[in-house]
């Protein structure tokens, strides 16, 4: 009996798993579309609500749309989010305090660039292309790349770079116009 119950058990598991039941909610699924690919972004809420909130109200107005990746640097990240493209500009949003978690800046983690207060961040952020243990309790952690890494990885270098890509549409998967 007591395998049988286990064996459903991880059928059902299985299942789950199968059917993506354990991936984020469309809620808090960014999908950002670059003139490299596409890129899938859990966002983490739990980690950063006040930072997670920010980026879903500038998606919704389609801020993102268009801008470029201004700061790109090999082995580190990929910086955007400035209209501008200088990495001097943001939103008409206020800033957002600091939301520091003892969350690891591994490849693939997105986090929330900003001035040197800590609490100066408005719509800029960066994926991380390796380790960055440094940044770790320094700056906020919002995301993590589920897919599209590949993608990041084809993003053209430089600070800023000769021909930079960009942001065509960045969408959450629940409400992708």
């Amino acid at each position: 009996m007591i395998r049988r119950t286990f064996l459903a058990a991880l059928a059902v598991s299985s299942l789950l798993l199968a059917t993506g039941a354990n991936a984020a909610s469309p809620d808090n699924t960014l999908i950002l579309e670059t003139s490299k690919g596409k890129v899938t972004i859990e966002l983490r809420p739990d980690l950063a609500p006040k930072h997670v909130a920010q980026i879903k109200t500038l998606v919704g107005k389609h801020f993102y749309d268009g801008i470029i990746f201004h700061r790109v640097i090999e082995g580190f990240m990929a910086q955007t989010g400035d209209p501008t493209g200088t990495g001097m500009g943001g939103s008409d949003l206020p800033d957002i305090p600091a939301e520091f978690s003892k969350t690891h800046f591994g490849r693939g983690t997105v986090g929330m660039a900003r001035a040197q207060d800590p609490d100066s961040a408005n719509s800029q952020f960066f994926i991380m292309f390796a380790d960055g243990s440094f940044l770790d309790g320094q700056y906020t952690v919002w995301g993590q790349v589920t897919e599209g890494m590949d993608v990041v990885d084809k993003i053209n270098r430089g600070e800023p770079p000769a021909s930079p890509d960009k942001i065509v549409k960045a969408r959450l998967a629940s409400n992708p116009n």
